[in-house]
């Protein structure tokens, strides 16, 4: 083994001590070849089968590039209008709008996570809040069933971004009512067997089956099998898929669309999708077709991560340079945390020569730009689309002085998003640019930024990654309200136990 094959392994052994699994596939491609797997655990802790670069995971959210790929295709056959009403593509069931001022989205829109649909289709759905976002179900309806009232747009499209399930359920429904197709059959078609994905299926079929893994969870007494279920969206997260497969498709796409059975897409349909199309500051890597967009200390970065209960991945690349890295395990919960994340990107880093920690040091703080920093900050109006939103922020977030750093803090009852999230500078022309580090949950780092008005350049509004805060007067604080009720209710007590006694505040010791 090689002195690089060494320190990729070093830097598994570190992110596992902190993120264990039952098992782990690592790929490593570099000059549009695979260079290096790495296999670590157990595919299934009854059987010991080992983990190799054929064992067979489910990759959950990494379906929506191969969806963002299919409708690419017929974008090129002049098969489908990008900026066209999707409800003109959609035959199924149809994007229901819920003012009568809304715009129709567009399949962009959808592509971009900036339809206006929301995590979760309704309110209601908070009952169910594992299918109702389109994650996972204990019975599979048609789409044409699951949508049957229509599935809500409820904000203008183009304005909002939140992540949505259920915007590339509707893309893949698309795919198969303008194909002709059902999902499954075209991408075997279109995109598995020209790539030569012969392990990768839409459906628990003998391409998978034989190898699949056992998805786990981490319990108080170890490792916990999940309870099997399927992804009611399927263009959404429905894909298995192993280590090898995977590197094929990142194979295939450094080269500009060119599979090892054929081409899948021209070079110029490639970049599209990993270009920005949605990106509301130019400070922001964006929202490419289907990958997210990222940068590691300005080398540009594309990919995407998957959760399905029981199993996590991340697809990253810098297309620059010619490098990816594929991530597989089979331990983690809906959260989203565990190894191959923050693997997938300290990998990355050591081949594109980076240090190991992202987060840069060599800028020292601006505390005279603070104060027009600090506030309270809020999403925009959108009971639904704000879910998302809510769910990893609650009521909104604070910007602090904390500790002599500026601090975002969610206002949420989670107490490791609640300590706060230091603010690390990240550009030293710019007060106004940071990045927080999620690393201990898993979730690697965000850029934040914040956009003010030109007259006064207070900070109007707070971008956590692609996700905005507007900022709110101070008298809203929900914490602030929280705290005067508290004062309150202890004022209010307190009386009541004087008047009881008979004792008159003076008389207070």
């Amino acid at each position: 083994m090689g002195a690089p094959e060494v320190a990729l392994q070093r830097i598994v052994a570190r992110v596992l001590a902190r993120w264990p699994t039952a098992g782990l596939a690592v790929a490593v491609i570099r000059d549009g070849e695979p260079i290096w797997f790495h296999d670590h655990g157990v595919a299934d802790v009854a059987t010991r089968a080992p983990v190799t670069p054929d064992t067979v995971f489910r990759i959950g959210s990494l379906t929506k590039t191969f969806t963002a790929v299919a409708i690419m295709q017929l974008w090129e056959r002049g098969r489908v209008d990008l900026d066209a009403p999707a409800n003109e593509h959609l035959r199924t069931f149809r994007l229901r709008l819920m003012r009568p001022d809304l715009q129709p989205a567009t399949l962009r829109h959808l592509l971009t996570h900036t339809a206006g649909v929301g995590y979760w289709r309704r309110l209601s759905d908070l009952l169910h809040p594992a299918s109702g976002a389109g994650v996972e179900a204990r019975r599979l309806v048609p789409l044409g069933e699951y949508y049957r009232r229509g599935l809500p747009q409820e904000v203008q499209p183009g304005t909002k971004w939140v992540y949505s399930n259920h915007g590339f359920a509707a893309l893949g429904q698309v795919v198969e009512d303008v194909s002709g197709q059902t999902l499954r059959d075209y991408l075997l078609e279109h995109v598995l067997d020209p790539l030569g994905m012969d392990h990768t299926d839409l459906v628990r079929s003998n391409r998978v089956r034989p190898a699949l893994a056992t998805g786990y969870v981490v319990r108080a007494r170890g490792l916990v099998p999940v309870a099997d279920r399927e992804v009611p969206t399927p263009g959404g997260g429905g894909l298995y898929s192993t280590s090898a497969d995977v590197a094929r498709y990142v194979d295939c796409l450094l080269h500009g669309g060119a599979g090892a059975r054929g081409r899948i897409l021209q070079p110029q349909t490639v970049a599209q999708l990993f270009s920005p199309q949605f990106q509301p500051d130019v400070r922001l890597p964006g929202m490419g077709l289907g990958f997210n967009l990222g940068a590691e200390d300005g080398q540009r970065t594309v990919g995407k991560d998957g959760v399905v209960s029981g199993f996590l991945a991340d697809l990253t690349m810098a297309p620059g340079a010619g490098v990816g890295v594929v991530v597989l395990a089979n331990t983690g919960g809906l959260s989203g945390q565990g190894a191959p994340v923050p693997l997938g990107t300290t990998l990355l880093r050591q081949l594109l020569g980076l240090p190991e920690d992202p987060v840069r040091t060599d800028i020292p703080p601006r505390p005279d730009a603070w104060a027009e920093l600090c506030g309270w900050y809020s999403p925009a109006p959108g009971p639904v689309t704000n879910l998302f939103a809510r769910a990893f922020m609650g009521a909104g977030a604070e910007v602090v002085v904390d500790n002599h750093r500026l601090v975002l803090k969610p206002l949420t009852p989670v107490p490791a998003l609640r300590r706060g999230m230091p603010l690390h500078p990240d550009d030293p022309d710019d007060p106004q640019r940071f990045r927080v580090d999620l690393s201990e949950l898993g979730m690697g780092t965000l850029p934040v930024v914040f956009t003010g008005t030109e007259d006064d350049g207070q900070a109007r509004r707070l971008w956590l990654d692609l996700m905005a805060f507007d900022k709110r007067p101070d008298v809203r604080n929900p914490r602030r309200l929280a705290t005067a009720s508290v004062l309150t209710a202890g004022a209010a007590f307190l009386a009541a136990q004087l008047g009881r006694r008979g004792t008159r505040p003076d008389e207070l010791p």
